[in-house]
């Protein structure tokens, strides 16, 4: 793991540079500090202790996690991150399949049933939180049966957004080796009614926010049906935007701006009125 005084030295560079939100990411975000233990074999720093010693940085107003293991959502980790106002209520958590079965084929140690318990518990501490993740559709042996536990699955969870993909085969791997190689047409389509419903959830979840009141840290300028707009992000990373044409003529890029939601620009965007 990174030392955590040189994580901390580049936050403060980056907001004493004007940055405001910080995101934590890494290839293994969940384990970062598991290597460091005292002399009876317990974790003296962990993913916790990172955060909250960038939550105390000054300048920064959002803390963005990278993708989690769902094995490091306790009770005790969203309690503690429900406590620091600068986390975004944004998880991703790696699912891959909806089904017990395709998991174990997949070497994945931990069930549905598990994964959905974690998303209660983030449910439980942080209001309306998005909650994304990744989906394999077409996994050596997954069943007409399989593939269907799985849609239902997610549509119980009910994510945020979902990156769907096809199961591409890899010389060497365990998995290239499997019986049960689907044809790229199979997958072709079981990828299409994912990726449907997740339209369709992705849609609802925005939803949500017409008519309340949204933060958005605005990013660009950028052209939606003919008309330019300051785009930016709300804390659960919905894009929002407002007309360039309807704000005073001045460069709204990394400032923090309220107002509400008020209709959709397109499928992935809200439209806002500022609250000058």
């Amino acid at each position: 793991s990174r030392k955590m005084e040189d994580v901390l030295a580049e936050v403060h560079t980056l907001a004493s540079n004007g940055y405001q939100e910080i995101v934590l990411t890494g290839i293994h975000l969940s384990s970062y500090g598991l290597e460091w233990k005292d002399e009876n074999g317990k974790q003296t720093e962990g993913l916790l202790d990172l955060i909250r010693a960038v939550h105390g940085v000054e300048g920064i107003k959002r803390i963005r996690l990278g993708s989690l293991e769902p094995r490091i959502v306790t009770e005790e980790f969203a309690k503690e991150l429900a406590c620091l106002p600068k986390i975004c209520p944004h998880f991703h958590l790696s699912l891959q399949s909806g089904c017990n079965e395709t998991l174990k084929r997949m070497n994945r140690h931990y069930t549905a049933e598990e994964y959905y318990e974690k998303v209660q518990i983030l449910r439980k501490y942080f209001e309306h939180p998005a909650i994304t993740t990744d989906v394999i559709v077409g996994f050596p042996g997954e069943t007409a049966e399989e593939f269907a536990v799985t849609k239902t699955f997610l549509e119980k969870v009910h994510f945020f957004e979902m990156h769907i993909f096809k199961y591409s085969r890899r010389k060497g791997t365990v998995a290239d080796k499997l019986p049960g190689q689907l044809t790229d047409a199979q997958k072709t389509e079981r990828s299409g009614q994912l990726l449907a419903l997740e339209k369709e959830q992705s849609r609802e979840f925005r939803a949500h926010y017409l008519g309340q009141e949204v933060e958005v840290l605005i990013e660009e300028q950028k052209e939606i049906g003919g008309k330019v707009y300051w785009l930016g992000h709300t804390d659960t990373y919905v894009k929002a935007a407002f007309a360039a044409d309807s704000a005073e003529c001045m460069d709204y890029s990394n400032r923090l701006v309220h107002g509400r939601a008020v209709s959709f620009l397109s499928d992935e965007v809200l439209e806002i009125a500022l609250n000058f």
